[in-house]
């Protein structure tokens, strides 16, 4: 691959640095285009990359949860050496981007929580006016916050099995807002969740990938939908990362942005838990982590 000057860091980036990434790696490559799907509560554009005009494209998207902002850094890591390589022609994970992708293009949106990562990075700072709401959710423990900035865990508000998971929430001892975990007061209530509804609905998705941290494994099926070509995508997808093919259990079942987009479109998409540790996951293992992950990302565009 040609050589490339990096742009992306592995530094914690705030909303300001997200959206100065995006347009430097836009204007670096004149195959991007950005646009914004919709605002967060507190009115943050959630910006969106569009890699060709195509009638199909692939989706990914990061940082659903504010203390796994560091997959936000992964994600444009990617979106970085992918453009590059699909401008130049040339190869990324032996792969021919351009030649490979065909008629197909690719869609980004690396962070679909502005919100709640801005309150994990920055923690009252981040928070606004809701400073003090937001400290009574989380304890004073802002760093582990992973809802937006109503209290809403955005990936436990989609549209897929919500009451039933509304149903282990509140007996688990969840009634109401809270720094996670709380999918809301009714499914696609939040504005974080109706952006990629939208999106997904203006836009011929073929199939999607949702990043989260941490565990290394790769979560493929939902409510008995267990097609061939999904199972046959994740094994192949858990040989190039190494990572495990996992089901989610209990609480975690339902209420995700893969769990509603295989219910709505009956097309594979998948959860993708990189990383090991706690979360936030140290920011100075991005590098390493994307480097586990840049050969199924790469594949995964053009299966």
């Amino acid at each position: 691959m040609i050589a490339l000057q990096k742009i992306v860091k592995s530094v914690e980036y705030d909303y300001t640095d997200i959206q100065k990434i995006i347009d430097a790696l836009c204007c670096r490559n004149d195959c991007l285009q950005q646009f914004c799907i919709g605002k967060s509560c507190a009115g943050r554009n959630i910006t969106a990359v569009k890699l060709g005009e195509c009638k199909e494209y692939v989706l990914f998207a990061a940082a659903f949860h504010g203390s796994e902002h560091i997959t936000s850094n992964i994600l444009l890591m990617f979106l970085e050496e992918y453009a590059h390589a699909y401008r130049k022609c040339c190869s990324l994970s032996g792969i021919n981007i351009k030649k490979a992708l065909g008629n197909r293009g690719v869609i980004f949106v690396p962070r679909v929580n502005p919100d709640g990562c801005e309150i994990s990075i920055k923690g009252a700072l981040g928070c606004g006016k809701a400073a003090g709401e937001i400290y009574k959710m989380c304890r004073g423990d802002f760093r582990h916050f992973n809802a937006n900035l109503r209290g809403v865990d955005i990936n436990h508000n989609f549209d897929a099995g919500w009451k039933k998971l509304n149903a282990l929430e509140r007996k688990s001892g969840i009634f109401g807002p809270a720094a996670t975990r709380f999918g809301g007061y009714s499914p696609n209530s939040e504005p974080e969740t109706q952006a990629m509804v939208s999106l997904c609905k203006n836009y011929n998705i073929h199939h999607a990938m949702a990043l989260h941290s941490q565990g290394e494994v790769i979560y493929w099926s939902y409510n008995g939908y267990e097609d061939k070509t999904a199972k046959r995508m994740a094994e192949i997808m858990a040989t190039t990362s190494d990572y495990a093919l996992d089901v989610p259990l209990s609480i975690a079942t339902g209420g995700g942005f893969k769990d509603w987009f295989i219910e709505e479109y009956l097309r594979p998409a998948f959860t993708v838990e990189v990383g090991k540790g706690k979360n936030p996951l140290p920011i100075e293992s991005a590098p390493k982590i994307y480097s586990d992950v840049r050969e199924m990302l790469t594949i995964f565009t053009i299966m």
